[in-house]
Formats: structure tokens, sequence, C-alpha cells
């Protein structure tokens, strides 16, 4: 499949399946150190802007799942398709819509943007691509987009 086939092509994964709830933003709020008093009154019930990709994340062991998959799951496929195994993260944005709320599950659905021709860095050879993730709740109120650049190579 060449690049021009990718662009625009998009999936969505299933829910993550931690729901947003206080004992998770408390941990969150303790490792980035993150003083705000807001977030640390009991009666607050939005999670930290920064913690939304947290919430979309999958756990890697259930008793009794048979399938696994990962977050970003598009950019693993990419990887596979142009058999580019290393990959780093070149840039990250978020642009925020709506608080994450305490019960809110977030389903994320992802969109390559952009796919380069293949470039050879210090690291290796291969593509720079950005794909968009969108942030929804269970009732699909958009919480947030976040635009993920990738350079994924070889040696």
């Amino acid at each position: 499949m060449n690049k021009e086939e990718w662009i625009g092509r998009e999936r969505t994964d299933p829910p993550g399946d931690i729901v947003c709830e206080r004992g998770y933003v408390l941990h969150w709020l303790e490792a980035t150190e993150n003083g705000n008093p807001k977030f640390w009154d009991a009666s607050c019930d939005i999670a930290p802007p920064s913690s939304l990709s947290v919430w979309m994340r999958p756990l890697q062991f259930v008793p009794g799942r048979e399938d696994t998959f990962m977050p970003l799951s598009l950019h693993f496929d990419l990887k596979e398709a142009f058999d580019l195994p290393d990959g780093v993260v070149s840039a990250n944005e978020i642009t925020f819509h709506a608080p994450v709320r305490l019960g809110d599950r977030i389903t994320t659905t992802q969109q390559v943007r952009d796919i380069s021709d293949e470039k050879t860095t210090r690291v290796g050879t291969g593509r720079f691509w950005t794909i968009d993730v969108t942030h929804r709740n269970q009732d699909g109120e958009l919480k947030g987009i976040e635009t993920y650049e990738m350079f994924s190579y070889k040696r």
C-alpha cells in the first residue's frame, strides 16, 4: 500500500478501560506535581487537561481477555506496513475542547493526516507521519484533539 492510500484513513479504538475517577486523578496530580488547588479539592469533578490521553489507554492484561491492543494502533499499523520497526514522537500538540469529568469513558478516533516521502536522519531512514487523535466521551462530547508527529525508521 502506498502512502497516498493511508492519508485520511481512520480507526476508532475501543473505549479506554479506565473510567475517569478521583483516585487516578490524585495519582496524576502527584506524578506531575500539579499543585493547582482546584484539582485537589474533593468537590472538583474534572480531571486536569494534561491527563487527557490517560483515559484512552487500554489495560495490557485483563483476565479472560483474548485480544490486547496498543493505543495509537494506526501508528503501529503504519510502522508494519512500511517495515519501520523503530519510532519516536517528534511533536505533540493538544487542543482542549471540554474537560474530562469524573465518570467519563474516553474513546479515540485516529486519522492519518500526512506521510512524508522517505527521509534519512541521524537515527536512520524512514518516514514522518502526522496522526490526529480525537477524544470523545461516552456521550460523543468532544474532549480534545491531539496531533502526533512521528518519525518511524530503520537504523
